[in-house]
Protein backbone atom coordinates (compact mmCIF):
# COMPACT_ATOMS: atom_id res chain seq x y z
CA UNK A 1 0.00 0.00 0.00
CA UNK A 2 1.25 3.48 -0.92
CA UNK A 3 1.78 5.82 1.56
CA UNK A 4 -0.37 9.31 1.15
CA UNK A 5 1.20 12.67 0.87
CA UNK A 6 3.88 14.10 2.85
CA UNK A 7 4.80 17.52 2.70
CA UNK A 8 8.41 19.34 4.55
CA UNK A 9 7.65 22.95 5.01
CA UNK A 10 10.51 24.56 5.87
CA UNK A 11 11.83 28.65 5.92
CA UNK A 12 13.40 31.08 7.96
CA UNK A 13 11.28 32.79 11.04
CA UNK A 14 8.83 35.44 9.36
CA UNK A 15 8.53 33.63 5.94
CA UNK A 16 5.04 32.40 6.22
CA UNK A 17 5.84 29.13 6.56
CA UNK A 18 2.92 28.25 9.34
CA UNK A 19 0.38 30.39 7.79
CA UNK A 20 1.19 28.11 4.76
CA UNK A 21 1.56 24.93 5.99
CA UNK A 22 -1.58 25.36 7.98
CA UNK A 23 -3.23 26.23 4.99
CA UNK A 24 -1.58 23.58 2.99
CA UNK A 25 -3.34 20.67 5.57
CA UNK A 26 -6.41 22.08 5.81
CA UNK A 27 -6.93 22.34 1.89
CA UNK A 28 -5.49 18.61 0.79
CA UNK A 29 -6.91 16.69 4.08
CA UNK A 30 -3.86 16.19 5.63
CA UNK A 31 -2.33 16.49 9.10
CA UNK A 32 -0.35 19.31 10.73
CA UNK A 33 2.44 18.90 12.53
CA UNK A 34 4.46 22.02 14.04
CA UNK A 35 7.81 21.26 14.71
CA UNK A 36 8.37 24.67 16.11
CA UNK A 37 5.29 24.25 18.14
CA UNK A 38 6.93 20.91 19.62
CA UNK A 39 10.13 23.01 20.36
CA UNK A 40 8.35 26.10 21.85
CA UNK A 41 6.68 23.79 24.11
CA UNK A 42 9.69 22.09 24.94
CA UNK A 43 10.71 25.66 25.62
CA UNK A 44 8.10 25.84 27.93
CA UNK A 45 7.92 22.68 29.99
CA UNK A 46 11.39 24.01 30.83
CA UNK A 47 10.32 27.26 31.99
CA UNK A 48 13.03 28.97 29.00
CA UNK A 49 12.17 31.36 26.53
CA UNK A 50 12.14 30.28 23.12
CA UNK A 51 16.10 32.01 22.85
CA UNK A 52 17.26 30.46 25.92
CA UNK A 53 16.28 26.97 24.43
CA UNK A 54 17.85 27.81 20.97
CA UNK A 55 20.81 28.38 22.98
CA UNK A 56 20.57 25.14 25.28
CA UNK A 57 19.84 23.31 22.42
CA UNK A 58 23.19 24.30 20.48
CA UNK A 59 25.21 22.37 23.46
CA UNK A 60 22.14 19.34 24.04
CA UNK A 61 21.53 17.98 20.78
CA UNK A 62 18.86 15.94 22.64
CA UNK A 63 16.50 18.69 21.95
CA UNK A 64 16.84 18.66 18.31
CA UNK A 65 17.00 15.23 17.77
CA UNK A 66 13.71 14.24 19.48
CA UNK A 67 11.77 16.96 17.62
CA UNK A 68 13.26 15.70 14.95
CA UNK A 69 12.61 11.97 15.64
CA UNK A 70 9.14 13.14 16.31
CA UNK A 71 9.04 14.53 12.84
CA UNK A 72 10.02 11.78 10.79
CA UNK A 73 7.29 9.01 12.76
CA UNK A 74 4.62 11.59 11.75
CA UNK A 75 6.13 11.31 8.06
CA UNK A 76 5.84 7.58 7.79
CA UNK A 77 2.30 7.17 8.88
CA UNK A 78 2.00 9.77 5.93
CA UNK A 79 -0.96 12.25 5.07
CA UNK A 80 1.26 15.35 6.71
CA UNK A 81 2.30 18.45 6.26
CA UNK A 82 5.08 18.91 8.90
CA UNK A 83 6.33 22.08 9.32
CA UNK A 84 9.93 23.38 10.62
CA UNK A 85 13.03 25.11 10.37
CA UNK A 86 14.73 22.03 9.22
CA UNK A 87 11.72 19.95 8.10
CA UNK A 88 12.91 20.17 4.17
CA UNK A 89 16.41 18.80 5.28
CA UNK A 90 15.41 16.23 7.86
CA UNK A 91 12.80 14.66 6.12
CA UNK A 92 14.11 14.85 2.88
CA UNK A 93 14.17 11.19 2.07
CA UNK A 94 10.62 10.57 3.52
CA UNK A 95 8.40 13.76 2.29
CA UNK A 96 6.62 13.58 -1.55
CA UNK A 97 7.21 17.34 -1.71
CA UNK A 98 9.67 19.72 0.04
CA UNK A 99 8.41 23.69 0.25
CA UNK A 100 11.38 26.24 1.60
CA UNK A 101 9.53 30.02 1.58
CA UNK A 102 12.12 32.90 1.41
CA UNK A 103 12.02 36.41 1.83
CA UNK A 104 13.77 39.49 2.93
CA UNK A 105 15.21 39.80 6.26
CA UNK A 106 13.15 43.03 6.40
CA UNK A 107 10.07 41.74 5.77
CA UNK A 108 10.88 38.48 7.65
CA UNK A 109 11.53 41.27 11.06
CA UNK A 110 8.73 43.27 10.08
CA UNK A 111 6.34 39.85 9.83
CA UNK A 112 7.54 38.83 13.61
CA UNK A 113 7.46 42.06 15.02
CA UNK A 114 3.44 42.41 13.97
CA UNK A 115 2.97 38.98 14.69
CA UNK A 116 4.31 39.46 17.99
CA UNK A 117 4.02 42.57 19.15
CA UNK A 118 6.96 43.67 19.32
CA UNK A 119 9.67 46.46 18.66
CA UNK A 120 10.97 46.11 14.76
CA UNK A 121 14.28 45.80 16.46
CA UNK A 122 13.50 43.93 18.78
CA UNK A 123 11.96 41.02 16.34
CA UNK A 124 15.21 41.39 14.38
CA UNK A 125 17.73 40.93 16.74
CA UNK A 126 15.49 37.76 17.46
CA UNK A 127 15.02 36.67 14.21
CA UNK A 128 18.93 36.78 13.62
CA UNK A 129 19.55 35.11 17.08
CA UNK A 130 17.63 32.34 16.18
CA UNK A 131 18.65 31.83 12.40
CA UNK A 132 22.35 31.51 13.77
CA UNK A 133 21.55 29.25 16.52
CA UNK A 134 19.29 26.84 13.32
CA UNK A 135 22.59 27.57 11.35
CA UNK A 136 25.02 26.34 14.01
CA UNK A 137 22.91 23.09 15.25
CA UNK A 138 22.36 22.02 11.66
CA UNK A 139 25.70 21.70 10.71
CA UNK A 140 26.91 20.79 14.23
CA UNK A 141 24.08 17.98 14.76
CA UNK A 142 23.42 16.92 10.83
CA UNK A 143 26.72 18.54 9.05
CA UNK A 144 23.88 20.35 7.03
CA UNK A 145 24.29 23.60 5.29
CA UNK A 146 20.25 25.46 5.91
CA UNK A 147 21.80 28.26 3.04
CA UNK A 148 21.89 25.17 0.49
CA UNK A 149 17.82 25.57 -0.72
CA UNK A 150 18.50 22.71 -3.45
CA UNK A 151 16.99 19.90 -1.23
CA UNK A 152 13.86 21.95 -1.58
CA UNK A 153 10.79 20.84 -4.43
CA UNK A 154 9.45 24.33 -4.48
CA UNK A 155 11.15 27.16 -3.62
CA UNK A 156 9.07 30.25 -3.02
CA UNK A 157 9.73 34.07 -1.80
CA UNK A 158 6.65 34.85 -0.09
CA UNK A 159 7.39 38.41 -0.56
CA UNK A 160 7.21 39.23 -3.97
CA UNK A 161 2.90 38.10 -4.17
CA UNK A 162 0.67 39.18 -0.94
CA UNK A 163 -0.91 35.85 1.20
CA UNK A 164 -3.58 34.93 -0.96
CA UNK A 165 -0.96 34.78 -3.94
CA UNK A 166 1.58 32.54 -2.11
CA UNK A 167 -1.59 30.09 -1.50
CA UNK A 168 -2.47 29.88 -5.41
CA UNK A 169 0.89 28.96 -5.82
CA UNK A 170 1.45 26.33 -3.49
CA UNK A 171 -1.97 25.05 -4.16
CA UNK A 172 -1.37 24.53 -7.49
CA UNK A 173 2.41 22.86 -6.85
CA UNK A 174 0.68 20.27 -4.84
CA UNK A 175 -2.60 19.83 -6.92
CA UNK A 176 0.10 19.27 -10.11
CA UNK A 177 1.60 17.00 -8.27
CA UNK A 178 -1.43 14.81 -6.89
CA UNK A 179 -2.28 14.75 -10.69
CA UNK A 180 0.76 13.06 -11.97
CA UNK A 181 0.76 11.28 -8.37
CA UNK A 182 -2.81 9.69 -7.80
CA UNK A 183 -1.51 7.03 -5.78
CA UNK A 184 -0.62 9.88 -2.94
CA UNK A 185 -3.98 11.05 -2.50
Amino acid sequence: MTRRLVIAVSGKPGTGKTTYAKHLASVFGLRYVSSGELFRRIAEERGLSLLDLHKLAEKDESIDLEVDRRALEEASRGGVVVEGHLAAWVLKDAADLKIIFTAPLEVRAKRVADRDGKPVSEALAEVLAREESNRKRAQKYYGLDIEDLSVGSLVLDTSLLDVEGVKKVVETFVREYLRVHPEKR
